[in-house]
């Protein structure tokens, strides 16, 4: 009996234990990164051309938790998005500074006052079965090169804001003549996943 109560015991300071270290929703190397600057410093954008660069820009992100009222994701964010600005472009994803999770930031082209977007464990629920040629595809990570990609020409998303509030809308727009905020999306949705425009080249 006084065994069973111990061994109880032993096993629910563990479960406590583990809960605990799965509430945060980042590793302590992920949470350093981010606490190494101000929300208006911007991140090193991680290269291809760099070996271990290449490695963090291939591996698939995790999802991110409990991160509504955490303040280290909040810092994440304003850093992308200082990052974003100081980089002139149109989308980041988290994998682009070493932080490997399932968060992108895009901005929105077919809004007024074009606002950027955060997108947290983004998904792609609904696409058509026609794809098309997007050209000029180019990445931050990337450096002087671009490609024409094969993009859906609109997309049916499910991600959650900064907010931690649920969004599920139609994305369209393929076209730099008008707006391409469905192009935008892909490509930082492919971030998380390890995947580059490189990979979708057309033929």
């Amino acid at each position: 009996m006084k065994f069973e109560r111990i061994h109880l015991i032993v096993i629910g300071i563990s479960f406590l234990f583990v809960s605990c270290k799965t509430l945060h929703p980042f590793t302590e190397a992920e949470k350093t990164l981010i606490a190494s600057g101000t929300a208006e410093t911007p991140f090193r954008v991680v290269q291809i051309t760099g070996k271990q660069d290449s490695i963090v820009l291939r591996t698939p992100g995790s999802d991110v938790r409990n991160f509504a009222n955490d303040a280290t994701f909040h810092l994440l964010v304003e850093r992308l998005k200082t990052t974003l600005r100081e980089e002139n472009g149109v989308g980041i994803a988290a994998p682009q500074v070493g932080i490997s999770k399932n968060l992108f930031l895009f901005l929105r082209l077919d809004l007024p006052g074009q606002p950027v977007v955060v997108a947290v464990n983004p998904k792609i629920i609904n696409h058509p079965d026609t794809t098309v040629c997007f050209e000029r595809d180019g990445c931050l990570s990337i450096p002087d090169r671009s490609g024409n990609s094969v993009r859906y020409p609109w997309i049916d998303v499910e991600y959650w804001n900064e907010k931690g509030e649920k969004i599920q809308e139609r994305l369209a727009g393929y076209s730099r003549r008008n707006t391409f905020t469905a192009v935008i999306f892909q490509h930082e949705y492919d971030h998380t996943r390890g995947v580059l425009f490189i990979d979708k080249l057309c033929e």
